[in-house]
């Protein structure tokens, strides 16, 4: 099965994570299938804290990838940032 989650990267007690869909019995770090995003927690100032490409996310989904509980969170987050302020 195809998972959507979180691939960890950064230094130590700097995190940054890619977000990616990846087979289920891959282990975390390695091998995915394709690099959907972003998530930086550490990210400071001006910097950008996430981007996700929701079009390739619901491709994923449509063909049965399911996402993991943080993912499904950052997906949510995503795209209420992405829809225009109401005037």
């Amino acid at each position: 099965m195809v998972s959507i989650r979180l691939s960890r990267g950064g230094s130590k007690k700097r995190p940054f994570y890619h977000v990616v869909a990846a087979d289920s019995r891959r282990p975390r770090d390695g091998r995915y299938i394709e690099r959907l995003g972003f998530f930086n927690p550490g990210a400071r100032g001006s910097e950008e804290t996430l981007r996700i490409d929701l079009d390739r996310v619901e491709y994923w989904i449509s063909k049965g990838a399911q996402p993991t509980e943080r993912v499904a969170d950052l997906i949510k987050q995503a795209r209420k940032s992405e829809q225009p302020a109401a005037a």
